[in-house]
């Protein structure tokens, strides 16, 4: 079995390979998140190491999913926030293999993060120190990692690489930096404010346009009623005097 073991302090990474079935007993049908001592997996080198188990895969691929109690392989219905799985369209669901919490024999990769360092120094995972590659790129987080206020700008903290291309020419990566407030910025947002209010006006101008001519329909409609029945009233009266005539 191999045991990949990182060291999150260092950012170092070492592979090592176990064939002993005695050493490989400690660690067996322990769960994720689950710790062991270095000696009695990996001899007196360890001593005062403790590791944590963070996962692993099995001899076919499958990685193990925690809160998954078992210690062989099982077919889980998945869908999106769930580990081992990756949404492709929206609300879709998917039923995927995927390997129980337990450690078992059946493991090819047995994942370990450094709990607690020794005393003695590991070639690979505690003698040097790896750079981080990346930097922050929020506004906020730099002023954050180099304890800069608001009033400073943080353009000028961003951590940069330089790159070399196939041609040997140099240049310099460096991220651009998100949630900046800037005075363009503050312009595009009175801009949008203002364009939004006037939209309410107009909407509010045309609502009480609508309102208007609708009370003037419904009052048209009431006079031309009310002259239809004067005239039809008047008609009728007109016709009674004249049959009233004749019949005199």
């Amino acid at each position: 079995m191999k045991l990949n073991i990182a060291n999150p302090l260092t950012g170092q990474q070492k592979l090592v390979e176990v064939d002993d079935e005695r050493k490989l007993r400690t660690v067996m049908d322990k769960r994720i998140s689950q710790e062991v001592a270095g000696e009695d997996l990996l001899g007196d080198e360890y001593t005062g190491y403790i590791f944590r188990v963070s996962g692993g895969n099995d001899k076919q691929g499958f990685p193990m999913k925690q809160g998954v109690l078992c210690n062989h392989r099982v077919r889980l219905l998945l869908r999106k926030g769930n580990s081992c799985y990756r949404q492709r369209r929206a609300g879709e669901r998917k039923r995927k293999s995927v390997r129980g919490c337990i450690v078992g024999h059946d493991l090819a990769v047995l994942n370990l993060v450094v709990a607690k360092t020794g005393e003695t120094q590991i070639e690979g995972l505690t003698d040097d120190q790896v750079p981080v590659r990346l930097g922050p790129k929020r506004a906020n987080k730099i002023r954050k990692l180099f304890a800069l206020s608001k009033e400073d700008k943080p353009q000028g903290y961003v951590i940069e690489r330089k790159l070399e291309k196939k041609n040997g020419k140099t240049y310099i990566k460096k991220p651009k930096i998100q949630r900046l407030v800037t005075p363009l910025m503050r312009q595009r947002k009175r801009r949008q404010k203002a364009l939004k209010m006037k939209a309410v006006d107009k909407a509010k101008r045309e609502a009480a346009e609508y309102h208007r001519l609708k009370s003037q329909r419904i009052q048209e409609e009431k006079e031309a009623r009310r002259s239809a029945i004067s005239k039809r009233r008047s008609s009728r009266k007109s016709a009674i005097k004249a049959a009233e005539t004749t019949d005199a």
